[in-house]
């Protein structure tokens, strides 16, 4: 099996790239619903969060508020430090998990996780391929503000809380430039894909560097 993320800044067309995926036959996992999953008053770090940031990060049903939380970690480097090191450790195991149910069942030969920070935690080595989603800063911008309702003070500080592009771009192994129309990101995503058919057929006989 390939082992594949798809990455990328925030609202640069990851859940878009990730569909596509999906359709032409990867197994796509979605690493911020597992982020839910151990948020969860029954899951893995709830207590953790609870005991570190207070129950201010509750709502009534004492289900953590991820919005509240995420204006903190957003606006304090070190509180996103923090929450950084306490989930991106229990993400990758259940990812791995994920990766040994399918490689046990069959059905996939192709496994992609779809997460924001890959490349930030440090994590990437343990994937065969990167794939990066990117598209130009006002795009970017302007997608946030839309889609999150928020300013565009707002819109900068979750950006600039994320690592630039440039920094990324040369740990990826696939660019996906999302700041044409869809059928560009279409055609892009069709391409790369024929590309990961490729490098599992290269692992398959030995040869994926």
């Amino acid at each position: 099996m390939l082992i594949a993320a798809l990455t990328g800044g925030i609202a640069t067309g990851k859940s878009v790239v990730a569909r596509i995926l999906s359709e032409k036959g990867c197994f796509v996992q979605n690493a911020d619903l597992l982020a839910h999953e151990l948020m969860s008053p029954d899951g893995e770090i709830w207590q953790e969060l609870l005991q570190h940031f207070g129950p201010g990060i509750l709502r009534e049903d004492r289900t953590i508020d991820r919005q509240k939380l995420g204006e903190i970690i957003f606006r304090e480097e070190q509180e996103r430090l923090f929450l950084n090191r306490l989930t991106h450790p229990r993400l990758l195991e259940k990812i791995q998990q994920t990766i040994s149910r399918l490689e046990e069942t069959g059905g996939y030969e192709i496994y992609v996780t779809e997460a924001a920070l890959v490349i930030e935690s440090g994590y990437y080595h343990y994937y065969d391929r990167i794939i990066l989603t990117h598209c130009r800063p006002e795009i970017q911008l302007e997608r946030l503000c839309r889609r999150n309702g928020i300013t565009r003070e707002k819109a900068l500080e979750k950006i600039r809380a994320q690592l630039p592009d440039e920094q990324k771009i040369p740990l990826a192994h696939y660019l996906i430039d999302t700041s044409g129309s869809l059928e560009e990101t279409v055609e892009q995503t069709e391409r790369v894909y024929l590309n990961l058919y490729q490098d599992l057929l290269l692992k398959k006989s030995g040869w994926l560097s």
